[in-house]
């Protein structure tokens, strides 16, 4: 069984030895351990220290082109590879490299298809009350979406199966970490947790500037992937809630004339918005219909892409 140990990873010329160090030698269950950066258009010399430190693979980038599509190529390449496990880790060392082998073992004793390393977010001495408020908050709504059991949503120390990774398409353009799990779980994959350690602060996160800018992000991240996902449930329960306001005013409007003999001219205006709003709901409904069929046919795509990637590993040499 094949190990790589991915790491993405932009201007890291500093922290990259020290992350590099405390990866494991040897696993129980692991015959091979191989690593891999991959060189999110670095202007320093990342690239260099990794050939020095003997990486095992680099994949690169002209120009800084995001997590989630350093993580995407680093994912491609593990499969031309003949990874059967992939871990993925972060080159600013935030993560324990030594915690690698308790990562991987769900995944070795078929336990697993990925496993989320999840930080100890409420003792964690770095993170401020806010953040870690936001980290629950945001992991409990994932939870929801995802129908999942992640306790840390946004950690991004986790190992993939082969299986999984062939079957995991990444649109996100700013962190595949929301993705990838919403993905795994409307698939029916087993999703695990372990506990892992943090290591000291080297540097600010480059994700993102500010908690203000995380939520804006993340929030649009998770909206855009909930509309590719779950767009027919999204537009039918509008559509119950427009309609629903549309026969309030309706009701209102009989209720008003019938029992208390209103004038039935001086509700032009409720009758009017009951229309239009009526209107609006079977728009929404004829729209959640359009976006199932579409979910239906991306599924068959997928489906496809799975297939073909199957077909490409059984014919790729031992």
């Amino acid at each position: 069984m094949k190990l790589i140990i991915q790491i993405p990873c932009y201007n890291e010329e500093h922290t990259l030895p020290q992350t590099f160090a405390d990866l494991p030698k040897s696993i129980p269950g692991i015959d091979v351990i191989e690593t891999q950066i991959v060189d999110d258009g670095s202007d320093d010399a990342t690239v260099e220290v990794a050939k020095r430190l003997g990486v095992t693979h680099i994949v690169s980038f002209k120009n800084n082109k995001g997590l989630a599509a350093a993580f995407r190529a680093g994912a491609e390449n593990a499969l031309a590879r003949g990874a059967d496990i992939l871990v993925n880790t972060d080159g600013d060392n935030q993560y324990f490299g030594g915690d690698i082998p308790k990562l991987v073992m769900p995944i070795v004793e078929g336990k697993a298809d990925i496993v989320i390393g999840c930080r100890p977010i409420v003792d964690h001495p770095e993170f401020s009350e806010l953040k870690k408020l936001l980290q629950r908050m945001g992991s409990m709504v994932l939870r929801n979406i995802s129908k999942t059991t992640v306790r840390d949503a946004a950690s991004g120390f986790r190992a993939y199966s082969k299986n999984s990774l062939m079957h995991l398409n990444i649109y996100s353009n700013f962190s595949y970490c929301m993705e990838t799990l919403i993905q795994a779980g409307l698939s029916n994959m087993k999703i695990d947790n372990v506990d892992i350690r943090v290591n000291p602060k080297s540097r600010d996160s480059r994700l993102f500037k500010s908690i203000t800018e995380y939520i804006s992000r993340s929030g649009s991240t998770m909206i855009g992937i909930f509309l590719v996902y779950r767009a027919k449930k999204l537009f039918f329960v509008l559509a119950g809630l427009t309609f629903s306001v549309s026969l309030i005013l309706f009701l209102r409007y009989m209720a008003l004339i019938t029992f208390f003999e209103a004038n039935r001219g001086g509700f032009w205006p409720s009758i009017v918005l009951s229309g239009i709003l009526l209107a609006v709901a079977v728009q929404m409904i004829f729209t959640g219909i359009l976006a199932s069929l579409v979910s239906s046919n991306r599924m068959l795509l997928e489906d496809i892409k799975y297939r073909l990637a199957k077909m490409e590993d059984r014919q790729r040499p031992s």
